[in-house]
Order: structure tokens, then C-alpha cells, then sequence
């Protein structure tokens, strides 16, 4: 039976493999006690709480007493978005968040619940190459929004934000910005001592560590006030008591994705641009989202005339090749992806996207693999369309 091939690291990675060592000490008994007691096993949990601190602070040119630990990439992003809103209401500012139109949902979600908590939301417009607009963000920080938010780079089109431009501009206009960097991070360079913002976000399954641990960079903790409750852990920002083994291999995760960066990111690209070439050969008519403008390595979104995404992502699953569907089922209805949508791509072009993404784990074997197969994949799609469609 051949090997599985995996293309959809843009979901979720494999735990590497120093990963799970580094933290296997705090899941048994060697250092499995509570970081906020006194005793020798709450010290030996404290201590390697603290040392991963330090690796996630080093790995993002930020300081250990910026870095908060969290469940993952989507709470870090509530408390940067919910939690900004609150503390620019407490200082008696603009409750408001102001967010681009091709973010992740768990940010688009949070600036909703802005509004329901009383506030407002402002969505702002990108163009087709999937970059944000600048004149619509001045207008924006005119108004003079609690927070700011654009992701690094996009998790569907893989579209990165000129996000130097965007937080000079939120601090000249002394405006919080935040940045989900969940997409970014091992990709693209990213050290916040050379990005005024304010708040980013990681998540360590992105970089090969464990699902269910994450982080929040905190320049400033008046920028934010917290959304959950309880003890005083991680500065009262994020209170409860820490995942050690989690921050521990998202400490290990975070040192090898920055010093691995560079070279991965060349090796990624050449496997990205393999595929494209690989693959309009065989399917001239395939559209690369966003091509215009600037795109991280490890993402690209292919859209196929004539062919429905999710039956793409079925035949590519029996065919062994995992890759992500473009669109979502709502209410029983197969709708296009918001971000493909916000970017112009017309309905029916943004139906049949898929995207592939890459990874530590990724070869040229999976690439020739995938190369191979996605011809056949779209011709067997394409024909059973015609056929129901004359039924």
C-alpha cells in the first residue's frame, strides 16, 4: 500500500520529534507538579515553565515578561482582539475593533463579539492580490479604533500583509495593533524588536508542537485586560493554571522553527513553485489565488474551473494525498471561502479551490506524488460534474 501523502500543514503539523521529548519530563513524574507551588515538584515545573518563557521570547525577539501562554492560536487571538476592546473601555476610548476582510475566523468572531458586548467592528477591505487597503486602514484609524488587527500571513491564500507599513501607522495614529503571526512564524521572518506592534499571536501546532498550546505576546499590558478569570498566574492576564508540558514544546517548537527559518523557507518555495509548474502543465487553466502579490512559501490556493472543491478533497483523499477544501458547508449549502470571496474571485472559481500546504515533513517525492495525481483527480471531477449536470 503506498504512504499517505501529506499536504496540509497549514491546518495542523506533526509533533516533532525533539518536541516530544523536551516535554515528556512534565507529563510523568519527574517534573508533573503545579508551577505555582513551593515544593521541589512545583519548583522543577516552574523552572521549565519559565525556561520555555525564555525560547518562545528569544525566537520572536521579544522579552520573556511579554509572553503569555494559551490554549492555542484562537484564544490568544480573542484576548488580544476582546481584550483590547475592554481596556480601551476602561481608560474611556472607542470600544471598537477594526479588522481586515480576509482574516481567520477566530478573529472576525471576536471583533463580532466586540459589537455584542457594545461596541463596534470595522472590516476593511483587501484587493485582489489579497493585500489590505491602506486608504480604508487610514480612514479607519481616523475614527480611532481600541485595536487593529491584520494577520501576517493569510491561512487560505497564503497572502502576506505588509504589516511593517500597517503598524507604523496604528502607532503613529497611537492605535494597539495586533497581529495573528499564527501563519507567519517559522515561515517568514518575524521579531517583534523590528515590528512596532503591540500584540501577536502563535500557535504551536502550526511549528511542530502539540495541539492545545499557544502564545500571546504582550508589549504592553495596558493594552489589554484579561477574558478569563481566576488566580493571578501569567501577570493576571491570562489567569489558571499553566500547561507546562504545552509551553515546554512550544518553547522547543519555537527555538527550531526561528533557527531553521531561512533555509526552510527556501526549500518550501522551491516545493511550492514545483507544484504550480508541475501542475498548470497538466491543468493549464488552474488559478493561483493571489499570485500577484506577495505570498508566504508554504501556501498556495488553486482554483479549477469546472470542478467542486469538495469533490476534489475526496478524490484527492482516496488518490492519498491530503490537502484542504476552499469553501465550507453552511446551512446545507456549499458556500465559497469568505477570503477568496473578499479577493474578487468569482463564485464559481472559488468553489473548486483547494490548498495544499507544506511542512517540515514535506519532500519532492510528495510533491512529484501530488503532481502526478491531481490531473487525474480534476479529469474524474470534471467529467462527473457533466455528468450530473445532463441528469
Amino acid at each position: 500500500m503506498t504512504t499517505p501523502v501529506y499536504l496540509d500543514h497549514a491546518a495542523t503539523t506533526p509533533v516533532r520529534p525533539e518536541v516530544l521529548e523536551a516535554m515528556l519530563p512534565y507529563l510523568g513524574e519527574q517534573a508533573f507538579g503545579n508551577p505555582s507551588s513551593a515544593h521541589r515538584f512545583g519548583r522543577a515545573a516552574r523552572a521549565g515553565l519559565e525556561q520555555a518563557r525564555r525560547e518562545v521570547a528569544a525566537a520572536l525577539g521579544a522579552e520573556p515578561n511579554q509572553v503569555v501562554f494559551t490554549s492555542g492560536g484562537t484564544e490568544a487571538d480573542n484576548l488580544g482582539i476582546v481584550g483590547g476592546a475592554l481596556a480601551a473601555r476602561e481608560r474611556g476610548g472607542r470600544m471598537c475593533a477594526c479588522v481586515s476582510a480576509i482574516e481567520h475566523k477566530a478573529i472576525l468572531a471576536a471583533a463580532h463579539h466586540v459589537v455584542h458586548l457594545g461596541g463596534a467592528e470595522v472590516v476593511l477591505p483587501v484587493g485582489t492580490d489579497g493585500v489590505l487597503d491602506m486608504e480604508a486602514l487610514d480612514r479607519a484609524l481616523a475614527d480611532e479604533p481600541s485595536v487593529v488587527s491584520v494577520m501576517w500571513v493569510n491561512n487560505e491564500a497564503g497572502v502576506v500583509q505588509p504589516v511593517l507599513d500597517i503598524a507604523a501607522r496604528c502607532r503613529d495614529a497611537k492605535v494597539v495593533f495586533h497581529t495573528d503571526a499564527v501563519q507567519a512564524f517559522g515561515k517568514v521572518r518575524v521579531s517583534v524588536d523590528a515590528l512596532p506592534c503591540t500584540l501577536l499571536t502563535i500557535s504551536g501546532h502550526k511549528i511542530g508542537a502539540p495541539k492545545g498550546i499557544g502564545a500571546l505576546i504582550v508589549r504592553d499590558r495596558k493594552a489589554i485586560e484579561a477574558i478569563i478569570h481566576g488566580g493571578g498566574q501569567q501577570f493576571g492576564l491570562r489567569p489558571g493554571t499553566e500547561n507546562v508540558a504545552g509551553a515546554v514544546a512550544l518553547g522547543r517548537a519555537a527555538a527550531l522553527a526561528a533557527s531553521e527559518q531561512a533555509a526552510e523557507a527556501r526549500r518550501l518555495e522551491g516545493l511550492r513553485d514545483a507544484l504550480v509548474s508541475g501542475i498548470r502543465r497538466a491543468v493549464p487553466d488552474v488559478v493561483v489565488t493571489g499570485e500577484a502579490g506577495p505570498r508566504a512559501p508554504h501556501i498556495v490556493s488553486l482554483c479549477t474551473p469546472g470542478a467542486d472543491s469538495e469533490a476534489l478533497l475526496m478524490h484527492m483523499d482516496l488518490a492519498g494525498i491530503a490537502v484542504s477544501a476552499g469553501s465550507a458547508c453552511t446551512t446545507g449549502a456549499v458556500e465559497p471561502s469568505h477570503v477568496l470571496t473578499a479577493m474578487g474571485v468569482p463564485r464559481d472559481l472559488a468553489l473548486g479551490a483547494l490548498r495544499f500546504s507544506f511542512g517540515h515533513t514535506t519532500t519532492d517525492a510528495d510533491i512529484a506524488r501530488a503532481v502526478a495525481v491531481f490531473p487525474t483527480v480534476v479529469d474524474k471531477v470534471r467529467k462527473l460534474a457533466g455528468v450530473l449536470g445532463r441528469a
